[in-house]
């Protein structure tokens, strides 16, 4: 409570030194700042809303539906647990298969666990703890696919094709685990009734975390998984979701075993007019969820489901941590948001398809406001900027205390890291969308750019930084004008 009380304090001191009648000449920029913020938090109000009667009014209404469609099947769902695992400490990937053993042995119907690995001592760990689990023989089955290191994409689609020979049926799942998540014991009990729906194709859960190093980076995580529950929540009210996260989802296992789907998990691409041909690297989780709504499927969110992830700093600093997460996570966006949004608001919803457009427009108007308060601080009056900054006190303050009603409570770093990711993530989002040929994976060395570039390869990297550049320019020749 004593940061909240010093944050507070200073606020409230930084507003009452303010000459307001100084900045009572600039009313027209604090219109202009105004404006900006009440698009940007009007949309997030907007989802705000829209989550809080999904979780608390609609959503258990359609549990209660299908968990009543499911009792009337005189046999379970077959569950298949597809888990990937490459360079995942031997600590985490024991306690990722114990749980999935768990969930298997938990299930009603039989289940049947297909481990990917690349390295023998996880195959040899991983049937280690198979055989000392007790009961699996009897209603489940281990299948170990040991594959090379050519990455996820590769060893989904293998995998995946090893489940099509067990010959699915409409109403078994496939569940994907990322090797450093684990599933909760009744996954299967409190997912499997959904998909009694004839048009539901896949659903994602909720995600907790757990984070063993850096204080900072776990705040960062709470916070943005905090954030995720809010927009999933409000894109579950439409049944079409923003993704299906990799590190757990569950699919209904013949649209899983669809050749056309598996070509798409391993051979994603996109046809780029300046890029040429961009195959995709990472962000399997976001081929898999343009497949489905490509083809009409419904996909839903489960808000009252969690999974538990193992999050690690993937270098040493939080910022150097964050921005190479940002910059594979929004990559994957940006390379699949073009062509859902072509798809257009009749077929995939008018919600839907305004929210893939907001996720082009965000980054644009989240940097506006600061570059256009930095315009007018240099070049009209100096005491707008302490102006700014109590309005950044301020707004993101209130914004944390409304995420309480997702979380019991926030620690004081949380208003800072909200701008932190507004800004440096809306300043991410402008370089990835114009370098969309450069992946990286995390744990994998080595990088992908596009195979058939219609420029050679220097002039490609220049036409990137030009457009970056130029873009750059525009925005903040708007700020000028707005100061």
């Amino acid at each position: 409570m004593l940061g909240h009380a010093l944050y507070l304090s200073a606020l409230a001191l930084l507003v009452l030194i303010l000459p307001l009648q100084q900045l009572s000449a600039h009313a027209g920029l604090a219109a202009t700042v105004g404006l900006i913020g009440a698009w940007r938090y009007g949309w997030g109000l907007v989802n705000f809303v829209r989550a809080h009667v999904f979780i608390r009014l609609v959503h258990p209404e359609r549990r209660k539906a299908a968990e009543a469609r499911y009792r009337q099947q005189t046999i379970p769902a077959h569950a298949f647990f597809l888990v990937t695992s490459f360079k995942i400490e031997p600590e985490i990937s024991t306690r990722v298969y114990r749980s999935v053993f768990a969930a298997a042995k938990a299930s009603r119907g039989d289940a049947t666990i297909i481990a990917s690995v690349v390295e023998a001592a996880d195959e040899r760990l991983i049937r280690r703890l198979y055989e000392l689990t007790p009961g699996m023989a009897e209603k489940t089955r281990l299948i170990i696919d040991r594959i090379p290191g050519t990455g996820k994409r590769d060893a989904l689609a293998t995998s995946l094709r090893l489940i099509a020979g067990q010959c699915p049926g409409e109403r078994d799942i496939v569940i994907l685990v990322d090797g450093d998540s684990c599933p909760p014991i009744d996954i299967v009990e409190r997912t499997a009734p959904y998909f009694t729906e004839p048009g539901v194709g896949a659903l994602t859960t909720d995600e907790r975390c757990e984070v063993s190093q850096g204080r900072l980076f776990r705040h960062w995580f709470n916070l943005r998984f905090t954030q995720r529950q809010m927009m999933m929540s409000s894109m579950g009210l439409s049944r079409r979701i923003l993704t299906l996260t990799g590190r757990m989802s569950v699919f209904r296992a013949n649209l899983a075993c669809n050749g056309d789907f598996i070509r798409c998990v391993e051979h994603d691409s996109l046809e780029h007019w300046r890029l040429g041909r961009v195959t995709f690297l990472t962000g399997d989780d976001k081929s898999t969820w343009f497949w489905l709504l490509r083809n009409g499927w419904l996909m839903l969110y489960l808000p009252d489901v969690a999974s538990l992830s193992m999050e690690t700093q993937p270098k040493p600093g939080f910022v150097p941590s964050a921005v190479t997460l940002m910059v594979r996570w929004f990559g994957n966006m940006l390379r699949t948001n073009g062509r859902a949004l072509a798809l257009g608001p009749r077929r995939i919803g008018a919600f839907t398809w305004w929210s893939l457009l907001d996720q082009r427009i965000s980054m644009w108007t989240t940097l506006l406001g600061p570059a256009t308060v930095m315009a007018a601080a240099a070049l009209i009056d100096p005491v707008i900027l302490p102006a700014y900054i109590a309005w950044v006190l301020a707004t993101r303050y209130v914004y944390c205390l409304a995420m309480v009603s997702f979380l019991p409570a926030f620690p004081i770093s949380y208003p800072f890291l909200l701008y932190f990711s507004q800004v440096v993530g809306a300043a991410v989002k402008t370089y990835v969308l114009f370098r969309l040929d450069r992946q990286k994976w995390t744990r994998q060395s080595g990088t992908r750019h596009t195979t058939r570039p219609p420029l050679p390869t220097h002039l490609k990297n220049l036409s990137s930084s030009y457009l970056h550049a130029l873009a750059t320019a525009w925005l903040l020749l708007a700020a000028f004008a707005l100061s």
